[in-house]
């Protein structure tokens, strides 16, 4: 009996080692989806945007930009942009900070020495 199922199983082409990885990889709108989510539960800070986004070699790379601090008028709010590293299955690995801004204010950072 247990070879009979050995050999369904063997033959059936969704058990394969291949697949089944390609099968718990995420699409990238999950991916910004869970990186927004898992950066709010860690900073206690919403994702408003999401300004970049990049598949690596080691999983995904975003820039998330969020509220830092609420100011009145809003052009005077606090913004931070945040380097959010996620695995392959979308779990975040690591963030920092990697600026602070005013809403209201042109950004001056230029990214990749541009």
């Amino acid at each position: 009996m247990a070879d009979t199922k050995d050999t369904r199983d063997s033959q059936n082409p969704r058990n394969t080692d291949k697949e089944s990885t390609a099968d718990k990889r995420p699409n990238p709108m999950e991916v910004l989806r869970e990186a927004r989510t898992q950066l709010a539960e860690l900073t206690g800070m919403s994702a408003e945007t999401v300004s970049s986004f990049e598949q690596t070699e080691d999983g995904w790379s975003l820039e998330v930009e969020v509220l830092e601090l609420a100011r009145v008028p809003d052009t005077m709010s606090l913004m931070a942009s945040y380097q959010v590293d996620l695995d392959p299955e979308g779990q975040l690995t690591g963030y920092r900070r990697v600026r602070r801004y005013e809403r209201g204010r042109a950004d001056a950072h230029r990214s990749g020495g541009r």
